[in-house]
């Protein structure tokens, strides 16, 4: 690494605890200078999603962008910042509708704590609406990899030959609402990862309040045979869904990273627990900070093989933890 840098402190899903992101940042021996905080040798990374359903949202995207903009940090775009930029913004004619992201109950409720606390800062949204645009969709750099859900390298690649750095722009945002296209699988699979839809008539009644007709699939299973070599949440599926054999296409779909590629940090999960390593090369950050109490970081140091022992955390105050009533519906 250049220019006397250590390593970089990866950080998953923020979700608005802002509060609770500054006390896991001083932890990791960053403090306050001129209104960013900074570290003498080492940088940050966030993971994406650093807005809806906490109760600090302003100040999460304040820290981070001011880290961002000082050099202090990198970021990739998380799938609620992508939503945000589709909800704000107005549909092409040809889309048949006044949004990007239409302004469904759905929609509206994934967003809701968002827009009412930046409600009186129009203009501070405005601004980090234009910020969420600037954010890569993914990171490599000195040794390692950073995407929010899914590294899908045939489809990082068709990206960077268009958008080198993995910055995309409105044209881009607007086809990736069109289901089929290239932008859209992109988009899709890089910040939301691979969802396996359930039988007809069978739901994960989640203990986060939340109803859901698929399941989130990971992608470092070399040769997987069933459903339960590649479920990754903390749901389990209802009865023997587990052993039910994945089908060809089932398999088609799903991405592969192998154990000889780069470390990967990936966020989005929503895992439980005490922080773990589900491969020697892939570090998920994301533990349900805002649902079930812990913002988690990584501490890299250039490392090939990860360390679960370089996991740090601090717990969610309860003040900082949404509660989702529980008829929510949430698919995103």
């Amino acid at each position: 690494m250049q220019g006397g840098l250590e390593g970089y402190d990866l950080i998953g899903d923020v979700h608005g605890c802002g509060a609770t992101l500054g006390s896991l940042l001083e932890r990791l021996g960053y403090h306050q200078r001129g209104g960013v905080y900074r570290h003498p040798r080492r940088k940050v990374i966030f993971l994406g999603d650093l807005i809806d359903r906490g109760p600090r949202i302003r100040l999460a995207v304040s820290i981070a962008r001011r880290m961002v903009e000082e050099g202090e940090a990198h970021i990739v775009m998380g799938n609620h910042e992508y939503n945000a930029l589709a909800y704000c913004h107005r549909a092409p004619g040809t889309l048949g509708r006044e949004w990007l992201r239409e302004h469904t109950p759905r929609h509206n409720r994934i967003i809701k704590e968002t827009l009412e606390q930046y409600h009186d800062h129009p203009q501070e949204w405005e601004e980090a609406l234009a910020w969420f645009l600037e954010i890569p969709l993914c990171l490599e750099l000195d040794g390692l990899r950073v995407v929010h859900a899914c590294w899908d390298q045939p489809l990082v690649d068709a990206l960077r030959r268009e958008y080198p750095d993995g910055r995309i722009d409105e044209a881009f945002l607007a086809a990736s609402m069109v289901p089929g296209t290239l932008e859209f699988r992109i988009l899709d699979r890089l910040t939301r990862g691979t969802h396996l839809p359930l039988p007809e008539g069978v739901e994960i009644h989640s203990g986060d309040g939340f109803t859901r007709r698929s399941f989130r699939a990971h992608f470092w299973a070399r040769h997987p045979q069933t459903w339960g070599d590649v479920i990754f949440q903390p749901d389990n599926l209802p009865g023997d869904l587990e052993r039910r054999e994945l089908s060809a296409e089932q398999r088609s779909r799903l991405s592969y990273y192998g154990p000889e590629q780069p470390p990967l940090f990936i966020g989005h999960y929503w895992c439980e627990g005490i922080p773990a390593l589900p491969a020697a090369n892939v570090a998920c950050l994301d533990y349900s900070a805002v649902k079930f109490g812990r913002l988690v970081a990584y501490r890299w140091s250039g490392e090939p093989t990860l360390d679960a022992n370089h996991f740090v955390w601090v717990r969610v105050p309860r003040e900082e933890e949404a509660r989702p009533q529980p008829w929510e519906i949430d698919f995103d």
